[in-house]
Parts: C-alpha cells; structure tokens; sequence
C-alpha cells in the first residue's frame, strides 16, 4: 500500500501576504481523499524523530540553536518564516515523515511525504524555507542502520538541492543530481555529483528529452538500493519564483517517467514534495495530485 506523511502542523500559520502558499499542506491530502485517490489508510502521522537521526546530517550547534531559537538574527532571516517553537516541531516532524516513509518504501516500494523536499538546509545553517535537510536526513537513517548501501538523490524541483550538495559533497555513499534552472536562486550553486543548470522557459520537449536520456544511465553508473526524489513543482511556466516553462503535463510526465523508472528497476523511492509558487493556488495542488496520482496507478 502506498503510505503517505501526513500531519496537521504542516500547516503553519503565517503572517498575511507572505509568498509561501501553506495552504496547499491542507488542500492536497482533501483533494487525493475526496477524489478516491487515497484513502485514510493511505495516511500515517509522524511524529519527532530522536535526534541523533537529525544530527547525523546536521552540526549539533546548529540544531540546538534552531530548537532554542538562539539563532542570529541574520541566520534567521535567511530562512525566511518568522521562527517559532512550532516551526521547528514541524521541521522535525516532517523530518520523521521522511525517515519512517524510508521504511515503508523498503516494505512496499515507494512511500510519499505531503511536504517535505527542503533541499536548502545545510548541515550548519538553513536558508529559502528550509531549517532541517529532509532527505538528507533520511539518507543518512537508511545508510546507518544498515538498510541501504547506496543511495541516489533526484532533485528536480526548480531550484538547485544546494544544502544536499553539501551534505553529501565527501560523502560517497550518496550520489547527488540536480536538474534546476540556470539562472534561479541559489545564484552561488553548490557543486553536486551531477547537476543540469538549464535555460530560462525550458519547455517540456527539452526537459523531458534531457531527463530520459540522463536518468537510465544514472542508475547504471550509481547503482542505487535506494532512491529519494524530490518533486517540486516549481518548473511550471506559471510559477512565480520559477524560470521554466513546463505544462502541466509535462510535469507529470515527468513523474511518470522517474516513478516508472524506479518501478521497473526494483529500486525502492521515496518522493517529496518540494516548491509550488504558482499564483492559482488550485495549479499548485493539481501539479502535486498529478504526482501522487501517478504513484498510486503505478504501486496500488
């Protein structure tokens, strides 16, 4: 059964106007459920992870800064959400969701998390929404507790997985790719195993066409036990923060394309879901539905 992160602080109130749509937390799990793409069995509610998951990717002085709010104010600032004692549980929290969606894709083949895909945390600072690497954090669980021996890292959300980047950078264990937009934020990259910069309005031809050709022999040169995939949907040409030019479609096509992969090489996944800024709040949830449609036509 596909088994999907879910919890109510996801949703973090936040001050009015502010350019991160929250909103969508609440709306995606209403959608999937209301039309029968999932059911509540679907659904599992994580909870804190212990910290020594969350400091395997993170510097402890960092961590126990965020959760006394002891952070500078510059620090802060680049994180860009007021700081908060309930921010922070929700940082952790998603957190878990991703450590325990490790397991119940090792069980089932793939599992999902609601949010989750904050590829801008580093192991000693957080930045662009991001406070505690996900991914990393769940890579590292997996690596550690013996339950994967190679892990590869899909980051396809529109801004380059720069905090992963540098997580991982001596760290061979895990093979990092990054296929973003050239000329989006971060402007200083970090230098993954693999990264793709691509143009401003690449359209889904050229993306489409560069993702099946790379991705096949990623995974026979990596050779992955285990494979993490981050599935922002910021590379719409509606997105506000974006410097693609995809459809749609070509969104979940994408999707497809990497899910099916996955599927066809028995290779355990587990998918976040990372940025959506697109003005129609109603784009932003389809663009994420279309994701977890595809995985549960794939894997139910």
């Amino acid at each position: 059964m596909l088994k999907i992160a879910y919890h109510p602080i996801y949703k973090h109130p936040l001050p009015e106007g502010h350019r991160f749509p929250m909103i969508k937390y609440e709306l995606l799990p209403q959608q999937l459920l209301y039309e029968g793409t999932c059911s509540e069995e679907n659904f599992f509610e994580p909870s804190f992870p212990e910290d020594h998951h969350i400091l395997a990717a993170h510097d402890e002085e960092y961590y126990k800064d965020l959760v006394s709010l002891d952070l500078s104010k510059s620090a802060a600032r680049k994180i860009g959400f007021p700081l908060s004692d309930e921010l922070v549980m929700r940082e952790r929290i998603i957190a878990d969701g991703t450590i325990k969606g490790c397991e119940f894709a090792l069980e089932n083949g793939i599992a999902m998390n609601i949010a989750g895909g904050t590829h801008h945390a580093y192991s000693d600072r957080g930045e662009a929404f991001c406070m505690l690497n996900d991914q990393a954090i769940g890579a590292r669980y997996l690596l550690n507790s013996k339950l994967a021996n190679k892990v590869l890292i899909i980051d396809l959300d529109v801004h380059q997985g720069n905090g992963t980047a540098e997580i991982f950078q001596t760290d061979h264990s895990v093979f990092t790719f990054s296929m973003h937009g050239k000329g989006n934020y971060p402007f200083k990259k970090e230098t993954s195993d693999l990264d793709i910069p691509l143009e401003k309005d690449t359209k889904d031809e050229e993306y489409l066409s560069i993702l099946k050709k790379t991705l096949p022999k990623l995974l026979k040169q990596v050779q992955p036990d285990f494979i993490f995939y981050l599935c922002g949907v910021d590379v719409l040409e509606s997105d506000k923060l974006g410097t693609l030019s995809m459809t749609l479609d070509g969104c979940k096509e994408r999707d497809r394309f990497v899910l099916q992969t996955c599927y066809d090489s028995k290779i355990p996944v587990q998918c976040s879901m990372g940025g959506g800024y697109s003005p129609d709040i109603k784009v932003i949830v389809e663009a994420h539905a279309n994701t977890f449609r595809t995985a549960h036509e794939m894997y139910e």
